[in-house]
């Protein structure tokens, strides 16, 4: 092959280039420039959203922990996270440097699709969105950017680092790589990455055999550590699934004995006006009160605390219950010698 060969390669893919370009440029337009979404105090802030993908996230999971537990280093990492977005996507669409970006491409994308690739209230959202940027950055980084791309402008120009080999992998233009290696590459990478769709497609939904699922539908809360101590009563909640665009709404819990009957309660209005000592917030996605209820949103963790002199003369196995505004319930026992 020729660079004619490339020139005309890249040129056919040039709306895939496009496309994909604006898909990351646009996620740094609209955090800095449409809004601020980089500010922690104000809604929509994106380190509350790469929270929501802690749950289920595959892989990355200690990472996307460690980053939400300490405010600062999320921060960082946001604000550098939607530079490269921005540089790469920018890059990518104008055909500069065009190999060199679309390695950014898969990069990001990866990242997406094992971070949020469970996400997706009516569609399987991010899951797609990660597995075609994957397939975008393999596909232009092959073709280079073609005819339509300021590296053929530059190479056209005989610019002199155009003639350096580096060019060819990190620009556009002939891929120095023979030919026989290069059929293997496409062929091991295309089959790699169908692979990772096909694998992450039945992990992260079961769309390729068996039972297909969810996880954004419906909320799910996980209590842990209940203990009833002293004169009080303590539990972590962590909401680990459901839509990430509202949480859940707790606007009921019970403590039940053995026989049935209700020891203590928190209704709809009190569970809306809990102190802030009430509750300890591990991550940057918060359990607040809300008006109406407590409101558990997607990925966030707490620790509740309710004190009531009853608690003291409690012995036995009781029931935890808490009740979401959609009827759902979810339990937990708690033994007290």
């Amino acid at each position: 092959m020729n660079n004619q060969t490339y020139s005309v390669a890249g040129m056919f893919t040039t709306a895939l280039r496009w496309v994909a370009g604006w898909t990351y440029f646009s996620a740094f337009w609209r955090r800095l420039i449409l809004e601020n979404k980089l500010n922690p105090d104000e809604a929509g802030y994106i380190g509350e959203k790469f929270n929501h993908f802690l749950p289920n996230a595959l892989g990355i999971k200690p990472i996307i922990e460690h980053l939400v537990s300490n405010p600062d280093s999320l921060w960082w990492a946001m604000a550098t996270f939607t530079i490269i977005e921005g540089i790469v996507g920018l890059l990518f669409m104008l055909g500069l440097f065009t190999r060199l970006m679309s390695i950014g491409v898969f990069g990001l994308a990866f990242g997406i699709l094992l971070g949020s690739g469970w996400l997706g209230t009516t569609c399987l959202d991010e899951w797609q969105i990660g597995v075609l940027g994957v397939a975008a950055g393999f596909t232009i980084f092959l073709t280079g950017g073609g005819k339509y791309a300021l590296d053929e402008y530059f190479i056209g120009k005989n610019i002199s680092f155009t003639r350096k080999k580096w060019f060819g992998f990190l620009g556009s233009g002939l891929l120095p790589i023979k030919e026989n290696i290069l059929n293997r590459t496409v062929l091991i990478g295309a089959v790699f990455i169908i692979g990772l769709t096909l694998f992450t497609n039945q992990y992260f939904h079961g769309g390729v055999y068996g039972k297909l699922h969810n996880l954004s539908v419906r909320p799910h809360v996980t209590i842990s550590n209940a203990t009833i101590q002293n004169e009080t009563v303590s539990f972590t909640v962590f909401r680990d699934e459901g839509a990430d665009v509202y949480g859940s709404f707790l606007i009921g819990i019970k403590l039940i004995d053995e026989m049935g009957n209700t020891v203590f309660e928190q209704t709809q209005t009190q569970l809306s006006k809990l102190s802030s000592s009430q509750i300890k917030n591990d991550y940057v996605a918060k359990v607040k009160p809300g008006k109406h209820s407590l409101i558990l949103p997607l990925g966030a963790r707490a620790r509740l605390q309710f004190q009531d002199d009853l608690f003291k003369h409690l012995k036995g196995k009781y029931r935890l219950e808490l009740l979401d505004i959609s009827g759902v319930k979810w339990e937990a026992i708690i033994l007290v010698k």
